[in-house]
């Protein structure tokens, strides 16, 4: 190992003018304290997996606390089960099945403590700390907590590219703080690190890792507000455990001398993804100040700000907390991956400088694409040209658009096309501020590539599972299906006959996976034989069919096209008891069985999203009060106000959106859009914040529990029969009037069937 400090002059770089990423939210209308209803501990409990820090909404910056733990419940960093902190990193993930991130910890302590996890429950070695929840604290844009082993109190705030750490010590003469660039979260480990002591007050470096993400860069400067008195470095190479490869740790020692008994000792943390130069850019433009208080109120303005672009109604203040959560939930990602200044780290892993739009990463999209999508279609139009410049700018650095992606990395996570439907549902909904031919290129070429069983698809019009050896046929079959759907409907709009033609027959080929003797969705091989034996309710968690799920979750899957379904099933008839089943059957899924199986109800399994639309498919065939039963028992029995309020992973604010949407009395069945179609709400009055400064009001005239059932509809003073509603009727804003009762409506929402 060796030890090094070197001083090297610093500058900050002046205020730039012209920046294409937003540093600030104005608040500009008035605003209800929405804040105080979010609590960031639900879903850091059972499997959620949810962030549990400090951000701003879209930040790069989650600024959190990292358990000594790690496991499948500890993808964020944080559990609610645990008691243990090794330090605070500037980057985490919420909601997702697989761990990264945890980037540029730092760590308060107080005498010398050897740079290692250490072994519990000794807590004389290692880099940890005991707490205690009773002496915690969260809310949005703010967290704290006090690490019993030194004594020392944390608290935590940040701007959308800053970190703000302020921590209180009691006297000593030996307070340091870590800097750790080795550990990282899950499958993350570091390839290279590097610190440099700049001057009497200024730490910067760098850290580059691997993990889900392939190639991970970051770089960051550390401003302090008490003078350095002495500054080292631990630089040591080993071979990783788990990778046989070399990484590279290191490690900062900040000391700072004669620290009184109640003196704040600040810390700012600027990130880039792009140099320590931009990092100092980023710090000089979004924190100059040292007013911790001031911040901790800006980042709550910032989340009130967002939290205002839906107002509800409800005498339930656990339907309120548990409603303002999610949405808080929905906007911790996509995050901000860019300079003030535009510069961004692309998919091509070059450096690319402002290329006129805010570049995003964090794209779950297998889970994102079925409602935290479409959401954002109602409620964020300011960051729809974005969203969408940096999926297509995606598709021109690597050849696809994103399928999973992370800090700049095609992780390839998941199944199917899911970049489609997202880009299409922008454009059916007539979103702009983006070449739109560029978009249908992206989608098209995306379609035909020859990668993850495309090939098979295109040669056989399904994908046989004999040829794919990589399994879970069915499910990517089915995925690719409605993606194709999704595109032939943008090229129908853009008057593309053959392709519109093309994929639509291609849309179709989810008919090839059903069996009409079991009436399930099977996998098929190359010369027509369904797979042998066959079990409907097992699962086997990346060996089998499907993807996180079974024959009795999958068989649902093709939104956008029911009506096809249900005459596959032999009629309407058939189609409603098959479905009633779903919810009765019990089963064991067996010993093999992705933990993402979770909340069942019989065999729906609301924790993992291939399920979430399929609540919402009973209008289809005139039974809309099934729908209302099934939604009201989902919104009451699997998501509530405490830390094991969430039935499955969090997925980057799809489970959230979910209830977003259900509770608001609509869900976005087909993938692309904006059909949305009528459930049952839970809101007695909501005031959605549309674009242009329209608003589109929900009034709910007597709703209880008992009253779940929709009795009559107006949109506008006019009555409204259908069982959906478009998209275009809610952006024209306006008064939509739900009257409720407690037993199913006669007249409401029947004789649809397309």
């Amino acid at each position: 190992m060796k030890f090094s400090t070197f001083l090297k002059s610093f500058t900050i770089c002046g205020l730039i003018t012209i920046s294409s990423c937003s540093t600030t939210d104005k608040n500009t209308n008035s605003s209800s304290d929405l804040v105080q209803y979010v609590d960031p501990y639900i879903g850091t409990g059972d499997h959620g997996h949810v962030f549990m820090g400090a951000n701003v909404p879209f930040g790069l910056v989650q600024l959190g606390p990292t358990n000594l733990s790690s496991g499948w419940d500890w993808c964020s960093g944080y559990h609610y089960s645990d008691s243990t902190i090794l330090g605070f990193g500037h980057m985490h993930l919420s909601g997702t099945g697989i761990g990264d991130l945890g980037d540029i910890s730092l760590m308060p302590v107080i005498g010398d403590v050897k740079l290692t996890k250490g072994t519990l429950p000794d807590e004389s070695t290692g880099l940890y700390s005991y707490f205690s929840h009773d002496k915690e604290k969260a809310q949005a844009g703010y967290y704290s907590v006090h690490l019993d082993r030194f004594g020392i109190d944390v608290e935590l705030t940040a701007t959308k590219r800053v970190g703000f750490h302020k921590y209180t010590f009691p006297q000593t003469d030996d307070a340091r703080i870590i800097i750790d660039l080795e550990r990282g979260i899950g499958w993350d480990c570091p390839t290279k690190g590097f610190l440099q002591h700049e001057n009497d007050s200024v730490v910067s470096g760098y850290r580059y890792s691997r993990g889900w993400a392939k190639d991970q860069r970051i770089y960051f400067i550390a401003v302090f507000s008490k003078p350095i008195k002495e500054f080292s470095v631990l630089d040591t190479v080993r071979i990783s455990d788990t990778r046989n490869e070399e990484m590279r740790s290191v490690f900062g020692q900040v000391y700072l001398s004669d620290v009184k008994a109640e003196e704040p000792i600040y810390v700012k943390v600027a990130l880039s993804p792009v140099s320590i130069d931009n990092a100092k850019l980023n710090l000089q433009a979004e924190l100059p100040s040292w007013d911790f208080d001031k911040t901790v109120k800006n980042a709550s303005d910032a989340w009130n700000e967002e939290l205002n672009k839906i107002v509800i109604e409800t005498e339930d203040i656990h339907v309120k907390r548990t409603f303002y959560t999610a949405l808080y939930h929905t906007m911790i990602a996509p995050s901000e991956f860019c300079d003030v200044n535009g510069d961004y780290y692309g998919a091509d892993q070059k450096y690319h400088t402002n290329d006129g739009f805010t570049n995003y990463t964090t794209f779950s999209l297998w889970d994102t694409y079925r409602a935290a999508h479409p959401l954002m279609t109602l409620i964020h139009p300011e960051k729809m040209s974005d969203i969408i410049n940096t999926m297509l700018t995606i598709y021109k650095q690597q050849g696809k658009l994103p399928v999973w992606h992370l800090v700049g990395n095609e992780t390839d996570c998941m199944v199917g096309n899911p970049g489609i439907p997202v880009v299409a549902d922008a454009i059916l909904k007539g979103y702009d501020g983006f070449d739109q031919e560029l978009a249908y290129e992206a989608m098209k070429n995306s379609a035909m590539l020859n990668d993850r069983g495309m090939n098979w698809l295109k040669e056989y019009g399904y994908i046989p599972y004999d040829k794919e050896i990589s399994y879970e046929t069915v499910a990517k079959g089915l995925e690719y299906a409605l993606a194709d759907w999704s595109l032939a409907q943008v090229a129908k709009k853009l008057e593309k006959k053959e392709d519109y033609e093309y994929f639509y027959k291609r849309s179709l080929s989810y008919k090839y996976y059903f069996d009409p003797k079991t009436k399930f969705m099977r996998g098929l091989s190359s010369n027509g034989k369904f797979r042998e034996p066959f079990n409907p309710v097992k699962s086997s968690h990346q060996g089998d069919d499907y993807t996180e799920g079974n024959a009795w979750q999958y068989t649902w899957l093709v939104p956008h096209d029911i009506p096809g379904l249900i005459n596959l099933m032999g009629g309407r008839d058939t189609f409603i008891q098959k479905l009633d089943s779903l919810f009765i059957v019990q089963g064991d899924l067996g010993e093999e069985a992705s933990p993402d199986i979770s909340g069942l109800i019989g065999q729906y399994a609301h924790g993992n999203e291939p399920s979430h639309h399929i609540l919402y498919m009973y209008p289809y065939v005139n039974q809309p009060w099934k729908t209302a039963e099934k939604v009201r028992q989902v919104m009451s029995e699997l998501y509530h106000d405490q830390p094991a309020g969430l039935s499955g992973n969090e997925d980057v604010g799809q489970m959230s959106a979910w209830y977003i949407l259900s509770a608001l009395g609509f869900y976005q069945v087909e993938p692309a859009g904006g059909k949305y179609i009528f459930g049952s709400p839970i809101v007695d009055e909501a005031v959605i914040r549309i674009k242009d400064g329209k608003s589109f009001k929900i009034v709910v005239n007597d709703n209880s529990p008992e009253n779940r059932y929709i009795q009559h509809i107006t949109l506008n003073s006019k009555s409204f029969n259908n069982y959906y509603i478009n998209f275009s009727d809610i952006m024209n804003g306006g008064i939509l009037e739900m009257t409720m009762g407690p037993s199913p409506s006669k007249t409401w929402g029947l004789n649809n069937i397309e």
